[in-house]
């Protein structure tokens, strides 16, 4: 008893949705409504739905059917054709129906079948069966609701192939005038993300290797403030050591012979001048010394894998990182700076680095306040990592650097770099982030040039005093003490 009782009550639903959907906004309005508007609102509506030239029929209906109109829950239910039983495909011609019933009642209005019953013409259609009788299946078509309006003539389906085939070609032409990275381009990219990824340790497991951090009380800080070289009192406001995102896992291969030759990057010489530190003043600046000369390392060995910077000749190699050390340290770090603190979190609450950290190393406000500013801007951009190590590739390529003699080439592997990034933003980086994207990442890097001279000038004054600069490593004084001017 169940099953035509369920029956019934499909067919009522689904013949009858479509005068529904008209009546419910009536039935909602403030003024009345005569029978009259209800009777030509629904002849206007037979009329659109019949010849409507840009919509498929069968697509509007699904698009209004009742059962889609449950829910998400809903959707993964299977759905039965009204007609046999089989899985349908959704709404065809007003009815739910499987994609073999939709074809047989399109066949037939088309042709004006008329069908005879060779039993007494109620004979039960199912999937096995349903080609034994198409008078009782053409009737089991009707009786859901399928409606010979909704199939579209000849030459609304051949309007209608042609506007797909339109706008395939239409979208095809848009495809293949989207900017597209080259095979080599990619290349490129994949190099410098290998060279990042060998450089940086996400887990800062090397910062055990360092001289230990050590935070002077607020007392004692008080005091090596007075007595420091800094010039400002500090704000409430957390920062971190713009060095200490650069411990990056393991070292990179050593030095080669050429560069920073005078140079021996053993640890026993970085540990050297640990002897006779004065942890009244500059607590911090033992460890922050062994962890940029870590962060140099680690520079020199991405520098060493960016495609072209080999060719260069080693003057030009040294030259351009020293000069771009420090800003491609500051830009590493950025991986490890927390908007939530404003702190460069590495690893640990031992290596979690405060702008009073900092302050203890040496450096004052004038390289941190506008440092953080950086770090801030620099992570709301939300860069991708290709673009983040393409950025560094930039920076550390910049054929105006003081000393490189060969600036054609450097500025030609800059522009091949610079090229690359563009395409990979135009491509890859979606909107509304990649809006002026590119401008923005290249004001960073002037941001960068500022933020060098002042770091440059505050070494000059802490180098200048012996009982700090000897607990400097010998990497850090070869890199910043021999400035190039």
């Amino acid at each position: 008893m169940s099953k035509p009782l369920r029956n019934t009550s499909y067919q009522f639903l689904s013949h009858y949705w479509g005068l529904f959907v008209l009546v419910f906004p009536l039935w909602v309005s403030p003024a009345g409504v005569s029978m009259s508007q209800l009777q030509s609102s629904w002849e206007m509506h037979q009329q659109n739905v019949a010849y409507l030239p840009d919509t498929d029929m069968e697509i509007m209906a699904a698009s209004t059917s009742l059962p889609d109109a449950v829910g998400d829950s809903d959707r993964n239910v299977p759905r039965i054709c009204g007609v046999c039983g089989d899985r349908a495909t959704g709404f065809h011609f007003n009815a739910m129906t499987c994609e073999g019933c939709k074809g047989f009642f399109r066949r037939s209005m088309k042709r004006k079948a008329m069908f005879t019953c060779p039993f007494n013409g109620d004979c039960k259609i199912t999937k096995d069966n349903r080609r034994h009788c198409q008078a009782c299946r053409l009737k089991r078509c009707v009786d859901i609701g399928m409606m010979k309006e909704f199939i579209l003539t000849d030459e609304e389906v051949q309007r209608k192939r042609e506007m797909i085939l339109k706008r395939k070609e239409e979208e095809a032409l848009k495809e293949s005038l989207k900017p597209k990275l080259s095979e080599e381009q990619q290349k490129v990219i994949d190099t410098l993300l290998e060279a990042h990824r060998k450089t940086y340790d996400p887990t800062y497991a090397d910062f055990t290797k360092f001289r230990p951090p050590v935070r002077n009380s607020p007392k004692t800080q008080a005091a090596a403030r007075s007595a420091s070289i800094l010039t400002q009192d500090l704000s409430s406001e957390d920062s971190t050591d713009l060095f200490s995102s650069n411990g990056f896992g393991t070292f990179p291969e050593s030095v080669e012979p050429q560069m920073f030759s005078s140079l021996d990057l053993s640890e026993e010489n970085d540990e050297s001048s640990s002897i006779n530190i004065d942890f009244s003043q500059l607590s911090m600046l033992p460890h922050l010394a062994d962890l940029v000369s870590y962060s140099i390392q680690k520079v020199i060995g991405f520098a060493k894998m960016i495609p072209g910077f080999r060719e260069l000749a080693a003057e030009d190699q040294i030259a351009l990182l020293k000069s771009s050390a420090i800003e491609v340290i500051m830009l590493r770090s950025n991986q490890s700076f927390t908007l939530e603190d404003m702190t460069w979190t590495c690893g640990s609450n031992e290596f979690k680095y405060h702008i009073s950290d900092v302050t203890q190393a040496g450096h004052s406000m004038d390289l941190l306040e506008p440092l953080v500013k950086f770090q801030v801007s620099l992570k709301k951009l939300n860069l991708h990592e290709e673009e983040h190590v393409l950025l560094m590739a930039i920076c550390i390529l910049s054929p105006d650097r003081p000393g490189v003699q060969d600036t054609s080439l450097v500025e030609s592997l800059q522009d091949r770099l610079s090229e690359i990034l563009q395409t990979y933003i135009r491509c890859r980086h979606p909107p509304p982030g990649s809006r002026l994207l590119y401008a923005k990442m290249i004001q960073k890097l002037a941001d960068l040039r500022s933020l060098n001279e002042e770091h440059s000038r505050q070494y000059r004054c802490l180098s200048f005093q012996p009982e700090h600069s000897m607990q400097l490593t010998p990497l850090v004084l070869e890199v910043f003490g021999n400035e190039i001017s």
